[in-house]
């Protein structure tokens, strides 16, 4: 089965869902660590990422009542785990699922859907490209939540291909968002270098952890934008709990940013409270683009003689 068949069916639930009183935005969120669970079980990464008895088969072997409260329990000791980047994608996260019934429907059609494409399973991009289908779908539903931090990925590829990112070049998207700028650059840099595997081992380090930087302001989105980059195979620097940090960047989140050579975003626009923009910026503004534009233009590598640049006009 295709990941357009996987995403329509896994769709389809949400309308079971939502006669509970789940919603749209709670929905993608629900799949995202119920997905994340049987990621790691396909991929045979569990031991990388969960602990004993907090696995895909210790949920599925469970029904009803036993199963809600193993789910929630499983859910806070994620939240809490040792490995900072599992703790930061499902920190503070709860299930909005209220009926033991519809849990046990979702595990038991996930678990038998066909993740397969021929005699091959499912990789972990294969996952990360079924999960970036799933964000379009919200964001075909609904222009709230996540839905409009959710740039169109045509568009993306678009800008990405022009800038041509190369290996051992920092890419920062300060609006992160779901992390659709970041996922393709990384596809880019690895469709150039056969997923990596031409780069030396230092270099592939670099790529998985420290090519590629998000900030956004919303943890439900950041948690969405994570959980994207994990599924992509992006780590991200795990001192700062992966590739998406938390933070306003018109702020002092902002300035802490690293240096990048590359900076791909779709900022908010409009007018900002005083109270969000805390950070000196040379022409003082409350109009976010302009805000952003100078964020940019302070955190970019100076280029090389050689180098490449683009630019943008924003009008009012």
């Amino acid at each position: 089965m295709n990941n357009n068949d996987l995403v329509a069916k896994l769709w389809k639930l949400c309308d079971n869902l939502r006669d509970g009183g789940v919603s749209y935005q709670n929905y993608v969120n629900e799949l995202a660590s119920l997905l994340f669970l049987k990621m790691c079980k396909e991929t045979g990464q569990e031991a990388d990422y969960l602990p004993e008895g907090y696995r895909w088969d210790d949920l599925k072997s469970r029904i009803g009542q036993d199963q809600m409260q193993f789910y929630r329990n499983l859910l806070v000791q994620l939240g809490t785990d040792e490995k900072k980047l599992v703790q930061a994608v499902f920190h503070n996260v709860s299930t909005t699922i209220e009926q033991p019934k519809q849990l046990t429907e979702l595990v038991s059609y996930m678990d038998a859907l066909d993740w397969y494409n021929g005699n091959h399973g499912k990789s972990r991009d294969d996952f990360g490209d079924m999960y970036e289908g799933l964000l379009q779908k919200n964001a075909n539903e609904t222009k709230s939540g996540a839905g409009q931090y959710f740039t169109p990925r045509p568009l993306i590829k678009t800008i990405i291909h022009l800038l041509k990112p190369q290996p051992r070049e920092v890419v920062q998207d300060p609006a992160a968002g779901t992390a659709g700028f970041l996922i393709e650059a990384d596809r880019y840099v690895k469709s150039q270098t056969h997923d990596l595997d031409d780069l030396d081992g230092d270099t592939q380090d670099f790529q998985i952890h420290r090519a590629f930087i998000g900030l956004e302001l919303v943890p439900g989105t950041r948690r969405l934008a994570l959980m994207n980059c994990l599924l992509h195979d992006i780590e991200g620097n795990l001192d700062h709990g992966g590739a998406i940090r938390l933070g306003n960047t018109l702020g002092s989140d902002g300035e802490n940013l690293p240096k990048a050579h590359i900076v791909a975003t779709n900022p908010p626009f409009g007018s900002a409270a005083g109270t969000n923009i805390t950070r000196t910026f040379v022409h003082p503004t409350s109009n976010k683009q302009l805000c952003f534009m100078q964020h940019i233009i302070r955190c970019a590598v100076k280029p090389r003689p050689s180098g490449r640049g683009y630019k943008a006009r924003f009008s009012d």
